[in-house]
């Protein structure tokens, strides 16, 4: 299916790998110019050359932290350095450490806040001003089911994912009458090195093996399988086309109708 990007100008953050690396090659596929962002820069320079070799499209990568406003800026300036317009912005890049409320640290809560929410609100303030310059845009934020779900384990993503669905609609509402849409992609488990990570410290902090940790969360899930990290670009690629132009304000949960967190199997 064409779905009318090529063109179009984006910018992903934690494209890398993963997800955002996902998306990168989506929108690429699409005929998307693409300046990706991630903090692993030999990493994002292999992973731009590949998908631009592969497409045809330009992928330009950026080194870029987003827990620095600094690195945001130059990050937003090398779009529109380069292509002189912003149409869609994807934040993927987060991180938030796991465990029980009396083992985390002040720096542990405050890695994932900084990150996965204002890592968030200093990209999307770094590419709304662009955006109601050219009268439109398209803001996705990959956020998690943690964020509307109890989740036993995963207490700092769940408080950083659920202020970002939380100003996901604030903003909906404050922009979208300037043409400009966001929308929210709620995955649940990610078939990604993060979850790997996640289950190796799950199984650590509960004393039970990764067989069981991986057994409870195909349990937990109705569906059966781990998300793939191209289920969440294919369902971004089409918030970010015209087919799905009128979400505005959607919290859409990409997680196989997992109602449950992992300890509840």
């Amino acid at each position: 299916m064409d779905l009318e990007l090529s063109g179009k100008v984006a910018i992903v953050t934690g494209g890398a790998q993963g997800i955002g690396r996902a998306v990168t090659q989506g929108l690429a596929s699409e005929g998307v110019s693409v300046v990706v962002g991630d903090i692993d820069m030999e990493r994002l320079e292999a992973t731009a050359k590949e998908i631009s070799e592969r497409t045809g499209s330009k992928v330009v990568p950026v080194r870029a932290d987003t827990s620095k406003a600094e690195d945001v800026a130059g990050l937003v300036e090398a779009a529109i350095g380069k292509f002189g317009r912003v149409d869609i912005l994807v934040n993927v890049a987060g991180r938030s450490p796991g465990g029980q409320i009396l083992n985390l640290t002040e720096e542990e809560w405050y890695v994932s806040l900084n990150i996965k929410f204002m890592g968030y609100v200093r990209c999307m303030k770094a590419v709304i001003p662009h955006m109601l310059s050219q009268g439109e845009g398209c803001i996705i934020n990959v956020v998690g089911n943690d964020g509307v779900k109890p989740s036993w384990w995963e207490v700092t993503a769940g408080a950083a994912n659920a202020a970002d669905l939380n100003l996901t609609a604030s903003l909906s509402e404050q922009y979208g009458y300037h043409n400009i849409r966001f929308n929210a992609i709620n995955p649940g488990p990610v078939n990604t090195q993060r979850w790997a990570w996640l289950e190796q410290a799950f199984s650590k902090d509960k004393g039970i093996s990764g067989e069981e940790v991986r057994s409870r969360a195909l349990k937990s899930i109705p569906l059966g399988r781990i998300c793939e990290p191209e289920d969440v670009a294919n369902l971004a690629l089409f918030i970010a086309s015209d087919r799905g132009g009128y979400l505005n304000g959607a919290v859409i949960n990409l997680d196989g109708g997992q109602r449950k967190a992992i300890m509840d199997w």
